[in-house]
């Protein structure tokens, strides 16, 4: 015998106005693709989730989503996938393989607004970076500012860039630093103010941001924490047991010759110094400053350094 369950009048009320979309999200089951996925699942919409990975497609219906296999460089592929969709989730996933970073952004873009516009969504939230204001300067995330000008370049298509701060994840390329020297050490830090956010409130304001309509094209900036490189090295430094820890500023050279001496590219080394110094000049955050976001997310950098210490403890 099937239980029923009795709903209050609000309750009734707020299902007969839910409205449930078929949605595309891109990045595969990555860091912020998965919990986006599986938020848009439990809330009841229809989602496709992208993937380059036929060895993805079980974990992708685990979720109770489908999967499209194929590659982002493909159109026709992507025209195919976002047809009948009422929103697309888009992001460019990280590639330090290509020789020409930006060229790799504006050309994914392209194809985004391509397939956009042939498939006729009308509803987009683009992934894009604190910083994205800026044309020049900002290392990787000169790409994201060149996405959101192409995007911004559809007609009839509401769109929202989501512009995320530093993701936790990144701290973890120190890992092997502060075992191997005793410090963080970048060409950024001291007590200029980084904005932090989590990869699961990104996914989080994705799925709002989707479920809204909007006209138009906006800005949201997405961080979850704020803090200095110093308090940052310090409550990291807690967690790992080692809580003297600091968080050394290189000099823009020093920064460039030790990713040399460790054999990083040429191409990347030059993005991540530029990228460092526009955090350490503040031009990184001055859009940011001016539109902070009205509610932070819920993970905060403390909650952040258990995970960091479990890993630092395992590597």
């Amino acid at each position: 015998m099937t239980k029923q369950l009795a709903l209050t009048d609000s309750e009734t009320l707020a299902n007969k106005n839910e409205i449930f979309m078929k949605v595309i999200v891109t990045g595969s089951l990555g860091n912020i693709g998965k919990p986006l996925a599986k938020e848009l699942v439990e809330k009841g919409h229809t989602v496709t989730v992208i993937s380059s990975k036929p060895e993805k497609q079980k974990d992708i219906e685990a979720l109770g989503a489908t999967a499209a296999i194929g590659s982002l460089s493909d159109v026709d592929f992507l025209v195919s996938t976002f047809t009948g969709a009422d929103a697309v989730f888009a992001m460019v996933p990280p590639n330090f393989t290509v020789p020409d970073h930006r060229e790799y952004y504006r050309r994914i873009g392209s194809n985004y607004a391509q397939a956009i516009q042939q498939s006729g969504v009308k509803r987009v939230v683009h992934l894009s970076s604190w910083g994205a204001h800026l044309d020049k300067g900002t290392g990787f995330i000169v790409g994201s500012h060149d996405v959101e000008g192409i995007l911004n370049e559809l007609r009839d298509v509401a769109i929202t860039h989501l512009r995320a701060g530093y993701i936790y994840y990144n701290l973890y390329n120190y890992v092997d630093m502060i075992k191997g020297l005793g410090f963080i050490g970048a060409n950024y830090g001291g007590d200029g103010k980084i904005a932090m956010v989590a990869p699961i409130d990104i996914a989080a304001v994705a799925t709002e941001e989707l479920a809204t309509p909007a006209t138009g094209k906006q800005v949201r900036y997405v961080a979850s924490d704020e803090h200095t490189a110093n308090e940052t090295a310090h409550i990291l430094g807690t967690a790992i047991g080692k809580p003297d820890l600091k968080w050394v500023i290189f000099t823009d050279e020093q920064m460039q010759d030790g990713m040399e001496n460790k054999g990083v590219s040429a191409h990347i080394v030059a993005n991540f110094v530029e990228l460092g110094a526009s955090i350490h000049s503040g031009a990184l955050r001055q859009d940011y400053d001016l539109h902070k976001p009205i509610a932070m997310g819920k993970v905060k950098l403390e909650d952040f350094a258990s995970e960091f210490a479990a890993a630092f403890k395992k590597g």
